[in-house]
């Protein structure tokens, strides 16, 4: 190298600049058996090439001011240290980053470009390793349009000219392994963008920890030592997941499920709600836990559905060690853990991935694709091979480092739609003229096969609000491949009548009928999920007409209905305690209600449904299939009653339900019934139990040789006000 090219190079490091840092600094071939060592130590007043015993291979010159230093040692693959004087502090010994080979190779380099590397956490982010012999971590990440990129931390004083990263032409990967820094150091990319100038510090894309917000460094973490103890879940959770199988989900917000007041009103950790939340819902008698997005987002207000850290845990609650746990805990007491995950959108902070390398990388450029309006968020560019490959390995994640059982995709009509949300000349069609994003709806097929083939007995389910057909059909077949949807239509509707005054209702009865015209065509959950409980729409209870008794009947009433229907069930946390007031992010749950009768009772009525629903083949085996439900009568909108058939798998898996909608006690009341015999009360939510005023039928009811309703047998029933009943033939 003459010394123009020298002098170039040397101020490009001193400055910072240099987009090849590796070709210069480290060792390099010297001619004639001997290599030239350089290192920029900035902080150092005096350097030495050392043997990886300790003694001196060279002493170094100072070839620049702010600290480039220079030797030639023999060996043109020379083992050898650096030692240090530091202008202040004591002399140390380092190893040099710059001799160490790349640790990326050729066909994950190609893998990743072509967005086929499915395993891309294991190679992108910050990883502990033993390279050489010589403990450090391996930092990596993509940046193509970057002039320089460098790792900052504690371990380098923040200092962006210390550690610049070696590019991968081509890739758009740069990478370095640091010797020395191990768990727990935090770190930042600092990038210099395609015009020169500074970017703010960036976090890391895989980052596998994050500090506690709103501090917005990295952290070092491995991840890969849990010791896991739920091979039993993990054996038979495809049997626990089945379609066929009960699925009623608790939706929990972890940090307000319950706060200890004493304390500065602070949140649960994971391992208290490990200790706390999992018994109770088990008690409760639900299969799934579904906590609102955990992947780490800088604003509380968010709820977590404005993430940045996609691969690491929010730390409000504790390590990444203790989610585990938590998980853990799930999975051992027989609970299946869904997460809400977040591929619609991102937020702009400036640490996150928005103009991440100085260019549009991960969102599209032009705002009316790339920007949701209503949110102040940004939107990914599906159609970028690299950018789908980073959500598709974040699935793949969770799902595989912390044994998630299912993800619930927040926000897909958002995706699917072209104009969601937008104005006449706010949105551009795509190449056929339409309305439907394309890149959004191949990522979305590609994301259900990959999760469906990598990973054994987990599920997807959409919250989709639209009528996008077969959202929960294969791929295959014409599908987006979801395993399961929201049934958002049926929420509305019913929500919508309960609302109503008993003496309008049966101008409303076909609120509670329509929802079974396409109950079939999805596999549905029925959720009751925390957007019903927020912004100015009041308490479930809030919305119940009537008195407070009423209003009680009313709840106990609607949960019966919810729990006997098709579908899959989600309720969100408070719901079962009957919660008066709007859910608050940043308040426990009004745990205190559970010393009213009122709400213990509603609570009691939760619980109860829930086992019913568990272990009654009826009410969950055909929940997808037409044959598993029928009317006996859903005509008497004068009276306001719905009574209908569920059907299991075998002939004598029978349940009857009967629900009345007003606070008229009806007597002698006939439901046709398919056989005769006794039929037993399972269930009647106007139960003493649960604070009803006690009406019913005694706990059992003898069908009579009546025709009614296309059946030859029918039951004569006493219906309790604003109640619904449940009832089983009698075996033999």
């Amino acid at each position: 190298m003459d010394k123009s090219a020298f002098k170039k190079a040397a101020e490009a490091i001193a400055k910072a600049q240099h987009g090849d840092p590796f070709s210069f600094l480290g060792p390099h071939l010297a001619g004639q058996g001997r290599s030239v060592v350089r290192a920029f130590l900035p902080y150092a007043s005096q350097a030495e090439v050392i043997s990886r015993s300790g003694s001196v291979m060279a002493v170094m010159d100072k070839v620049h001011p702010d600290g480039l230093f220079q030797a030639e040692v023999a060996g043109e693959a020379p083992q050898y240290r650096l030692r240090v004087q530091p202008f202040e502090g004591q002399v140390h010994e380092i190893d040099d980053p710059y001799r160490f080979p790349p640790l990326i190779g050729e066909l994950d380099l190609h893998l990743l470009a072509e967005g086929n590397h499915l395993q891309s956490f294991e190679r992108l982010g910050a990883h502990p390793r033993v390279q050489d012999g010589v403990a450090g971590t391996y930092f990596s990440v993509w940046a193509p349009n970057a002039r320089r990129v460098s790792v900052i931390g504690d371990f380098n004083f923040w200092d962006g000219r210390r550690n610049p990263m070696r590019n991968h032409p081509g890739s758009g990967i740069w990478d370095i392994f640091l010797p020395g820094v191990g768990e727990g150091a935090l770190y930042k990319y600092e990038i210099l963008g395609p015009d020169g100038n500074l970017l703010p510090e960036k976090t890391d894309p895989y980052a596998f920890q994050c500090e506690v917000p709103p501090r917005t460094a990295c952290v070092v973490h491995d991840g890969r030592s849990f010791p896991w103890s739920d091979k039993e879940w993990m054996e038979r959770r495809s049997d626990l997941n089945r379609h066929d199988a009960p699925m009623s989900i608790y939706e929990v917000h972890l940090g307000s499920w319950r706060r200890i007041v004493e304390e500065d009103n602070r949140p649960l950790s994971y391992r208290e709600l490990a200790e706390q939340l999992v018994p109770y819902v088990k008690d409760m008698g639900f299969t799934h836990l579904e906590l609102l997005p955990v992947s780490e987002f800088p604003f509380d207000g968010s709820w977590g559905y404005q993430p940045i850290g996609l691969f690491a845990p929010t730390s409000r609650f504790g390590s990444p060690e203790d989610f585990s746990y938590f998980i853990d805990c799930c999975h051992r007491e027989g609970l299946g853990v869904i997460v809400d995950w977040v591929p619609g959108h991102f937020p702009e902070d400036a640490h996150g991935l928005g103009w991440f390398d100085g260019s549009h990388l991960y969102e599209h450029a032009d705002p009316r694709q790339g920007r949701h309006m209503d949110w102040g968020t940004l939107i990914y560019n599906y159609g970028r091979s690299e950018v789908a490959n980073y959500l598709l390995t974040n699935a793949l994640f969770w799902l595989d480092r912390y044994h998630i059982d299912g993800l619930r995709v927040d926000a897909v009509a958002s995706m699917l739609y072209l104009d969601y949300s937008r104005k006449s000349g706010e949105w551009i069609p795509n190449r056929f003229g339409g309305k439907e994003n394309l890149e959004a709806i191949a990522f979305l097929k590609r994301l259900n096969e990959v999760v469906y083939a990598h990973n054994h007995g987990v599920f997807t389910c959409a919250e989709e609000s639209t009528a996008w057909p077969m959202v929960s059909r294969p791929v295959h077949l014409g599908g987006l491949g979801f395993g399961f949807k929201w049934n958002m239509g049926w929420m509305h509707d019913t929500l919508r009548y309960m609302s109503e005054d008993p003496i309008h209702r049966k101008y409303h009865h076909d609120k509670l009928t329509f929802g079974l015209l396409y109950a079939f065509q999805e596999n549905f959950i029925l959720p009751i999920s925390h957007d019903e409980v927020v912004h100015g729409k009041g308490s479930l209870l809030g919305r119940m007409p009537g008195d407070r008794w009423q209003k009680f009947a009313n709840l106990r009433l609607y949960y019966t209905f919810m729990f006997t229907h098709p579908g899959k069930k989600l309720l969100f946390m408070g719901c079962e305690i009957a919660q008066p007031g709007e859910w608050k992010h940043d308040q426990s749950l009004d745990w205190h209600l559970l010393g009213d009768i009122y709400h213990e009772g509603v609570r009691r009525s939760v619980r109860d449904l829930n086992h019913l629903y568990r272990n009654t083949p009826a009410l969950h085996l055909l929940d997808g299939e037409g044959q598993g439900f029928s009317w006996i009568d859903c005509t008497d909108h004068e009276s306001s009653v719905l009574s209908y058939l569920r059907r299991g798998e075998k002939a004598e898996d029978i349940v009857i339900t009967v629900l009345n909608f007003t606070p008229v006690v009806r007597r002698a009341y006939r439901v046709g019934v398919p056989k005769g015999g006794l039929y037993r009360e399972v269930f009647n939510s106007d139960s003493a139990f649960y604070q009803g005023s006690d009406l019913g039928n005694g706990g059992v009811v003898r069908a009579d040789a009546v025709p009614m309703h296309g059946h030859a047998y029918s039951l004569e029933l006493i219906l309790p006000p604003l109640a619904g009943m449940v009832f089983q033939p009698e075996e033999g």
